[in-house]
């Protein structure tokens, strides 16, 4: 479905050096994919975009799409290309593939997911690779799994390359953790360290200048219009931390800074991923409530959104602090 809007408006008997012109602005309104598309992530191949999501069944219980993959010119306009897998993974007994993070290493895409379930313990951490972004992607099995690692809701896993090394971090409401990860990264490296308290999950972190960003979600995820979900953010000199908030609080004993929360129209924003458009700007990926249509049946019906971010004093800012309704196009695509 197309969600762009294309407005034209021509200005004329105007005195002045504005006399005679024309001008036209291209907008798109929230959200950019109506189906349930939750817990989103996002890479950039050839000035194209390709995002995945929580498994889901799109109204048909019998059938659920294993990790759904969409793609866009233009981060706005989203088209469904397929499913990350064939078959379920099967080294799990029971559990859902819930938020994908993906990255380019060893020259093919990496594919890390939560194999998880809210009825049985033991989360973990899966790998997949495929040559094409919009796959399919042949599983790896595990990167590792909540008591190995020794990490409670071992899910949520983000991918950074750092000067040509893979790291992940991850971790849900417990503390988030990271790892460095062998370069193909199939297999982790070292000790795990830990760069924020309880309470946030769904780490996304980008570098930017001199400093390492650190995206998070806190509150709840799932409630639908009553979901208290919300972007925090903090920053830090180094990969490892410490990651401090806009006061200079340490995150391991602090809340980061709000830098997108709900309002009357969308509930419950969050766990993002961050895209570059062709014209540098960053824009935000996350999940959403429309407060007028919360559900699909059961289901929690988290919509894809979009959203730009300004950085102002060296921190990211959504204008306003909520979900835009109508906003320009970004300058993506090829």
């Amino acid at each position: 479905m197309n969600r762009r809007s294309f407005l034209a408006s021509a200005v004329s008997g105007l005195v002045g050096a504005n006399a005679g012109c024309a001008w036209a602005t291209e907008t798109y309104r929230n959200p950019v994919f109506e189906r349930v598309f939750a817990d989103p992530t996002v890479i950039e191949r050839d000035g194209s975009y390709y995002a995945y999501g929580t498994y889901q069944d799109w109204g048909n219980p019998g059938r659920r799409r294993l990790i759904p993959i969409i793609h866009s010119e233009n981060l706005v306009d989203w088209e469904y290309v397929g499913e990350a897998f064939r078959t379920k993974p099967d080294w799990r007994e029971r559990g859902g593939l819930w938020a994908p993070d993906i990255g380019r290493l060893a020259g093919r895409y990496v594919l890390y997911y939560s194999y998880a379930s809210f009825q049985a313990g033991n989360p973990g951490i899966g790998v997949a690779t495929s040559d094409d972004p919009a796959g399919p992607f042949d599983d790896r099995g595990p990167l590792f799994r909540s008591e190995e690692i020794g990490v409670p809701h071992s899910i949520d896993p983000c991918l950074l390359v750092h000067r040509g090394t893979p790291v992940l971090f991850w971790g849900s409401h417990a503390g988030i953790y990271g790892i460095r990860l062998s370069a193909d990264g199939l297999r982790t490296v070292g000790e795990k360290f830990r760069v924020v308290g309880e309470g946030v999950e769904a780490a996304y972190v980008i570098r930017r200048g001199d400093f390492f960003y650190l995206f998070g979600s806190r509150g709840t995820c799932c409630e639908g219009a009553k979901s208290t979900y919300r972007v925090v953010v903090g920053r830090s000199n180094s990969l490892r931390g410490p990651y401090r908030n806009r006061d200079g609080e340490n995150l391991l004993s602090a809340a980061g800074t709000t830098i997108l929360h709900g309002d009357d129209r969308f509930a419950g924003p969050g766990h993002c991923a961050v895209a570059r458009g062709l014209d540098g700007d960053h824009w935000l990926l996350y999940h959403a409530y429309e407060r007028s249509n919360p559900w699909v049946g059961e289901m929690p019906r988290r919509v894809l959104m979009l959203d730009r971010l300004v950085w102002r004093d060296g921190w990211p800012v959504v204008p306003g602090k909520t979900p835009s309704a109508e906003h320009r196009v970004p300058t993506a695509g090829k």
